[in-house]
């Protein structure tokens, strides 16, 4: 098994022995939703990033969930970052076919791995989404809908996952493709508290309203999203810091002691102090062994006995793209900050100024 980067060190004794729904895993909002990405020719891109670095990229820096917007458009499926349901071709980014195969690049290179991907999904065309998957070579990693856990039973070991190569979760908003398509309806698996600026508001943590509630016993899986209805590179800095661990506590009480096992954020790889990789490795060792930090866990000791390490202080970096937590790898040099969602944030706050764009 390769490093994994999400809990920081090269753990392997202690990955797979438990359920799939006993682990956190880092998920990517929009995960195509990458600056820097190219438009259409002739076309300015209109609306918000996510993202810094590829997709392949963030699967190799330890993200394992990907949460990607599919609509048709131009006679073929793409990802798009849009509105009122439709893909327009200044919300394109691009067919979603090229994400996907990226996706199985990376299965095929590290056959230990599992990754989750899930669908805001607005794609109408019969049974694209299976052709899709299949065209992308990804259908041989599916890990079937009838397999799932229906009544908040556990789900079947990593190893046991691995050795059955059903290593890829997919999941789509809409219900119907669950009896349509063997795709598995997302709010029927995964609890989830609200998106955007109510999931980020210190205190609360309210439940997604397309969500069973928390207190329902037939999801297994809790998806915890945390990032503001719009995003801004400098400001996911001070979000994944002191703010996100309090976060995590939060919702960690209002879904009655159940830990998050997916944790979608933006810009991943920002904060200042700790970041996304360090509260996972500590929401990790607490899941596997009792202890703040899974460097701390010993094999074959007893739940809740740790090793007595020193745990590094998190500090602030004065980088100005802020510090990066965990080995990384970037699509392009992170010298030049470049923040393109400010004008569309400014655009959003005076709605009169979008009318001059369409």
């Amino acid at each position: 098994m390769m490093e994994n980067h999400v809990l920081g060190v090269n753990c392997g004794w202690q990955i797979g022995g438990l359920p799939f729904n006993k682990y956190s895993w880092l998920v990517t909002h929009n995960s195509f939703s990458i600056v820097g990405a190219p438009a259409l020719p002739g076309v300015q891109r209109f609306t918000f990033y996510n993202q810094e670095d590829t997709v392949t990229n963030q699967l190799k820096n330890g993200v394992r969930g990907l949460m990607l917007d599919m609509y048709d458009f131009n006679g073929d499926i793409w990802l798009c970052h849009s509105f009122r349901g439709q893909c327009f071709n200044f919300t394109a980014f691009q067919p979603a076919i090229n994400t996907l195969r990226e996706v199985e690049a990376f299965l095929s290179k590290n056959p230990s791995e599992i990754v989750t991907i899930i669908i805001e999904d607005y794609v109408h065309t019969p049974k694209g989404l299976t052709k899709l998957f299949k065209n992308a070579g990804l259908d041989k990693y599916w890990f079937p809908v009838s397999k799932m856990p229906k009544k908040g039973e556990d789900w079947p070991t990593v190893t046991e996952m691995v050795k059955a190569n059903h290593r890829l979760l997919v999941f789509t908003s809409v219900a119907s493709k669950e009896e349509e398509e063997g795709i598995a309806y997302q709010w029927k698996y995964l609890l989830e508290n609200e998106a955007g600026d109510p999931g980020v508001k210190p205190g609360s943590c309210p439940n997604r309203k397309e969500s069973q509630p928390f207190n329902s016993k037939t999801a297994s899986l809790f998806l915890m999203n945390y990032f503001p209805t719009y995003p801004v590179e400098d400001e996911a800095c001070k979000e994944h810091s002191a703010r996100l661990a309090d976060r995590i506590r939060t919702c960690y009480k209002a879904a009655g002691s159940m830990m998050p096992n997916f944790l979608a954020v933006n810009f991943y790889l920002r904060s200042d102090g700790g970041g996304v990789f360090y509260d996972l490795d500590s929401m990790s060792g607490q899941r596997l062994c009792g202890c703040n930090t899974i460097a701390a866990c010993q094999a074959g000791a007893p739940f809740g006995s740790c090793k007595n390490i020193s745990m590094p202080t998190p500090s602030p970096m004065t980088n100005s793209v802020g510090s990066f937590s965990g080995p990384v790898q970037f699509s392009t040099s992170t010298s030049t900050v470049y923040h393109p969602n400010h004008l569309m944030i400014a655009l959003f706050s005076f709605p009169w100024m979008i009318s001059l764009f369409f």
